[in-house]
């Protein structure tokens, strides 16, 4: 059974950071890309960022390009998203999510299992 646990959320000033992590089990995580995305109060959930299996290469939202990272470790079956300058706009779930085999792709139709979301709140 695939699993997914994100952890790392919690309350920052703006201009601060904070880093998620999402552990994976349940399935060969080397071989799927892996996401994460956010979903603001009243709004639809939005891409942020996807990292290829092997960790070679990603893909951001404008919003967050240059701000946010994603990283992956494949032995520890983690994947990461390093969250800097951040901003109140920024205030969302964050939601880890495991690509559909052989896709890498920025929408959340291409993502097939979820993990439960952690609250990033960034104060003003």
């Amino acid at each position: 059974q695939v699993q997914l646990l994100e952890s790392g959320g919690g309350l920052v000033q703006a201009g601060g950071s904070l880093r998620l992590s999402c552990a994976a089990s349940g399935h060969t995580f080397t071989s799927v890309t892996m996401g994460w995305f956010r979903q603001a109060p009243g709004k639809e959930r939005e891409f942020v960022a996807v990292i290829g299996s092997l960790g070679a290469s990603a893909m951001y939202a404008d919003s967050v390009k240059g701000r946010f990272t994603i990283s992956r470790d494949n032995v520890k079956n983690t994947v990461y998203l390093q969250m800097n300058s951040l901003k109140p706009e920024d205030t969302a779930v964050y939601y880890c999510a495991r690509g559909r085999p052989g896709t890498y792709l920025t929408y959340a139709l291409a993502f097939e299992y979820w993990g439960q979301g952690t609250q990033v709140t960034v104060s003003s």
